[in-house]
């Protein structure tokens, strides 16, 4: 997420079945050829992570560019949480300065809503089993970001 902003252009993922959005616009870079290198976590998409190539659809120039499918994985992870009253910034700011030992990348939407990517070679199963027990103890709620199928970006795969 260190990319500098004006190398990077919105690319718009479509969310027609999605419970909260009808779509979610993304930074990314382009690459040429109608292919693009996310750089930002997704908030509401699924099977997208942060660095994946994913190939777009550019013929409207009116539009955004529109992402049709991943072309090639980065290997990152995604999980999403959703904080409840009560765990205010400076915990989550505490549990953010834990979780960076198992290589993770943090973008906050707003108070209470983050996204987490996890690093190819990051420890997913430490982060999970942390927010799990916090889930567990009321603290938040979170979700994977898995795709139920290749390049459905609007269904989880739970």
């Amino acid at each position: 997420m260190s990319q500098k902003l004006e190398e990077l252009e919105k690319v718009y993922v479509d969310l027609p079945n999605h419970w909260a959005t009808g779509g979610e616009s993304l930074w990314a870079k382009p690459l040429g050829d109608d292919l693009y290198e996310i750089h930002n976590i997704p908030f509401f998409a699924y099977g997208l992570n942060y660095l994946d190539v994913v190939k777009v659809d550019s013929s409207n120039q009116q539009l955004k560019p529109h992402v049709l499918e991943v072309i090639k994985p980065s290997g990152f992870s995604t999980l999403r949480i959703c904080f409840f009253d009560g765990f205010d910034e400076s915990n989550q700011e505490e549990l953010f300065e834990e979780l960076k030992q198992y290589r993770v990348e943090i973008e906050r939407s707003d108070e209470i809503y983050v996204a987490v990517g996890i690093e190819p070679d990051g420890n997913y199963d430490a982060v999970y089993d942390r927010l799990t027990e916090l889930e567990q103890n009321g603290v938040l709620d979170f979700e994977t970001c898995e795709s139920e199928n290749p390049n459905d970006f609007d269904s989880s795969s739970e």
